[in-house]
């Protein structure tokens, strides 16, 4: 005995010193291997758990019956393990085997995290491993004493323990059934370990009483709280009070409370109605509560339109909490969690998994680049790595290369794998009143793969198709809800900038890959000739083959969507579209040329011109739209255009000209023509990041109907004409970021219109308009960053009666003090500085 006492003391010992040693190396390495990250850090947040307890660990393997057998074999997984993590750290992500290095080390490093987890218990509350350890120590002296009786007593505590621990679960289970029982997730799964604890810490926040887990469909927020409510430490919390709900589209709220109360043993009532339903259950939640026994309960699935069923759940009792999985993100409910698609390392283990790669042999080798193909084509989406995985699993090489060859020629996952596409097809199941969004999301399909999309050209684009009213404001909400639903990500550079007048042109959208296949897939369904929204891309100068024989056919899509690579020579084929309402055209080339078709599109209401290359582009051909009779919004992003104003001046239907990230120095140059009666319904342009912009054109003072002028970020603007103040319509005057715009003229004194006027971060203003008390109509004014502006106001700033809110900074609040007791509406917010780096290109 006293020799086993020595041995597990320097297993101990080692254990201690090997422990530390891992640790070290895994906290060094975490931040520096973004392909490895989920797993280390989950291994790091193992690591971190059990640090406290190793001491104790050390001193009491000296009580160990047999520490060869317990101990000594995490010792030498753990020097594996450190061995392992430096060489995760060494890894090359372009090297031959990397997707099979990247997979098996991932694999290992979880199974070390979970030997290490078993090993020292930490799913227990620390309490009840230090009572362990106690009690392993005080039977082991025992033993020692009375080593003739040893065995006999073992025996007996065994059996004695398995009697009480039988006698317990009857007692315990003996009214309750499965009704509400959770299933023990089954599949195999990676990349859930973080989100996993993120959860567990987030349930142990008081604040959040009720926890939105949201994603896209097929991502695995199902699987994802299943294993929560089978976590041991979760289990330990809330015992049996663990109520899993799966509540789905048409949800029966009096069935969904009765299986609740079956699920506790109780009897299940008849209710009569809804409300009864929901007053017994809490009376059923409070009784539990009042024992001091957390409840948790889970709604699954829940679909949108449901919120109010979520809130009628949501009852003030003590350690009751609630967590609820959706598709969408409920603005209602503010504490949120959204569970993203797996990373490149974990979507490789779960790819390789499912089409059982780690199986095959050398004579059925997959090529490494077929499989790093399937995976980025899966875009991290669980359930197409699977699926897809799956399909494969079996397989040579020639299907693997077939199977790619027809999604290079423009088939679609979702053409042979009706799993995936059933799945996310039910995050597009909207109620009577929502349907329309459905043709938002495929309209989305229109602009390039892992590209960010401009939201004012989506908001141009679905008012004119689709908002009979002509006002953005439903494209708006719908642009929101879109976001929501997971269907579509809206990322803000500026927050307040929609605060100010509903202004999206520093904002875009991100779309999954496999959802921007989704939306693509729909939209094919119908023969060529004969869809709605036909969506083109040419890869060099390699035209459709339906293009090329169209000859007469006509073409009925109402938006037409063509995008062409760096190696496309504008070199166009006639093509006849007389029912195109928008048209997308996405390039990349330095010199780009609009196709001479585009004359005979007389419907045609938005024209859409993005240059996803590098550098600038010269666009030829703009005055093909003179003749386009119902034109009425124009955008172009990075492109160079020889004369602007001469084409618009015969635009009398235009209302809206976006320009970002051009360059329109000649474009805006003089014109000889007299714009005043020329565009009678331009009421709204945007000029944004125009560096060459020094000026700005006399005849932009003529267009009268003018309401919204935003000239935003234009650095080299140092002045703005005097004659602006003949713009008498102007409701919105934008500014902003105008870094050297040094003063505002005094003729702004005639914009009586004006009700939002916005200089924020104009760095050389240094005073304001003498006369700027005239504004009579202003109510909103943001001027935050003004960092020049340090003198007193003028003291017109008295007759500004129906300002309500001004923004700016702490020293800008200042100059504001002396008015407050003048302006009794008034509200000086100080603005909270804003850094991102979201308008960074990815």
């Amino acid at each position: 005995m006293a020799g086993a006492l020595v041995a597990g003391g320097v297993v101990g010992a080692a254990f201690g010193e090997v422990f530390a040693t891992l640790h070290e190396t895994v906290k060094h390495v975490v931040g520096h291997i973004i392909m490895f990250k989920s797993v280390l850090k989950s291994l790091e947040s193992t690591l971190d758990a059990i640090a406290p307890q190793v001491q104790e660990i050390r001193e009491l393997s000296k009580a160990l019956d047999r520490p060869e057998k317990e101990t000594k074999s995490l010792i030498e997984k753990m020097e594996k393990g450190k061995e392992l993590v430096l060489k995760c750290s060494k890894i090359k992500r372009w090297s031959w085997n990397y997707c099979f290095k990247a997979y098996s080390y991932s694999i290992k490093l979880k199974k070390l995290n979970n030997a290490i987890e078993k090993f020292c218990q930490i799913n227990l509350t620390v309490q009840n491993t230090r009572t362990g350890f106690e009690t392993l120590t005080k039977v082991n002296q025992i033993t020692t004493a009375v080593s003739d009786t040893g065995a006999k007593v073992d025996l007996v505590l065994k059996e004695v323990t398995k009697q009480n621990s039988e006698s317990s679960k009857k007692k315990k289970f003996a009214t309750r059934t499965l009704s509400c029982a959770v299933s023990r997730p089954r599949d195999y799964f990676v990349g859930l370990e973080l989100p996993l604890k993120e959860l567990k810490k987030r349930l142990s926040n008081k604040e959040e009483s009720l926890l939105l887990l949201t994603a896209l469909g097929g991502c695995g927020k199902t699987t994802l709280v299943k294993m929560l409510c089978w976590d041991e430490e979760i289990k330990g919390i809330y015992g049996e009070n663990i109520f899993f709900v799966n509540v789905s589209q048409s949800p029966n709220l009096k069935a969904m409370v009765q299986k609740l109360f079956k699920h506790n043993g109780e009897e299940c009532p008849e209710f009569q109605s809804d409300e009864e339903a929901i007053d017994q259950l809490e009376q059923l939640l409070n009784e539990i509560g009042q024992q001091q026994q957390p409840i948790l309960l889970i709604l699954d699935d829940v679909w949108p339109g449901s919120e109010s069923l979520i809130e009628k759940f949501q009852f003030k009792i003590p350690y009751y909490k609630i967590v609820v999985t959706s598709r969408t993100a409920f603005p209602r409910f503010p504490y949120r969690y959204n569970l993203n698609p797996l990373n490149r390392v974990d979507a490789m283990s779960l790819f390789c998994y499912s089409a059982s790669l780690q199986d095959r042999d050398e004579s059925s080798y997959i090529p490494e680049e077929y499989i790093e193909k399937f995976v980025s084509g899966c875009g991290g989406l669980p359930i197409a790595l699977k699926v897809i995985g799956g399909s494969l699993r079996g397989h040579l090489a020639g299907f693997w290369l077939s199977t790619l060859t027809k999604w290079s020629e423009g088939h679609s996952m979702f053409d042979s794998d009706a799993e995936v596409l059933n799945c996310l097809r039910k995050s597009l199941e909207f109620s009577a009143d929502k349907t329309i969004l459905k043709e938002y999301f495929m309209d989305l399909g229109s602009f390039p793969e892992d590209q960010r999309i401009s939201a004012t050209a989506l908001i141009d684009m679905w008012t004119e198709l689709h908002e009979p009213s002509e006002n953005d404001v439903h494209a708006i909400a719908n642009l929101h809800e879109l976001h929501y639903r997971n269907l579509a990500s809206l990322v803000m550079t500026r927050k307040d900038a929609t605060e100010i007048d509903d202004c999206y042109n520093e904002d875009f959208i991100t779309q999954h890959d496999v959802l921007r296949d989704l939306a693509i897939h729909l939209s094919n369904q119908e023969p060529v000739l004969q869809r709605k929204r036909l969506i083109v891309d040419i890869s060099g100068n390699k035209l459709p083959k339906w293009w090329t024989e169209q000859k007469q056919q006509l073409i009925t899509a109402r938006l037409l969507s063509i995008s062409t690579d760096e190696f496309f020579s504008s070199s166009w084929c006639n093509i006849q579209a007389p029912e195109v309402e928008a048209l997308v055209l996405n390039f990349q080339t330095r010199n780009y040329a609009l196709p001479e078709f585009v004359e005979q599109m007389v419907k045609l209401k938005v024209i859409v011109v993005t240059n996803y290359g590098f550098f600038p582009a010269e666009l030829s051909n703009f005055q093909l739209l003179r003749s386009l009779p119902n034109l009425k919004r124009i955008r172009l992003e990075k492109v160079s255009i020889p004369s602007l104003c001469n084409t618009l001046v015969l635009l009398r239907s235009l209302k809206k000209l976006s320009l970002f990230m051009c360059n329109i120095g000649h474009a805006f140059g003089n014109s000889t023509i007299q714009v005043s009666d020329s565009l009678p319904n331009l009421m709204e342009i945007n000029i944004d990041y125009c560096n060459d912009l020094v000026e700005l054109p006399g005849w932009l003072c003529e267009v009268l109907p003018l309401k919204k002028l935003r000239i935003t970020n234009c650095h080299k603007l140092p002045l703005l004409p005097e004659r602006i103040g003949n713009l008498t319509n102007l409701e919105v005057l934008r500014l902003s970021s105008c870094t050297e715009l040094s003063e505002l003229p005094g003729s702004i004194r005639s914009l009586h219109k004006l009700s939002i006027l916005d200089i924020s971060d104009c760095l050389s203003i240094c005073k304001l308009p003498k006369h700027i008390g005239e504004l009579h109509s202003l109510t909103k004014f943001y001027m935050k960053e003004c960092f020049k502006l340090r003198n007193q106001l003028p003291s017109s700033i008295m007759d500004l009666q129906q300002l309500e809110l001004v923004v700016c900074d702490e020293e800008r609040a200042k100059l504001w003090e002396p008015f407050k007791e003048f302006l009794s509406n008034l509200k000086v917010k100080v603005a909270k500085k804003d850094i991102n780096l979201n308008w960074l290109p990815k």
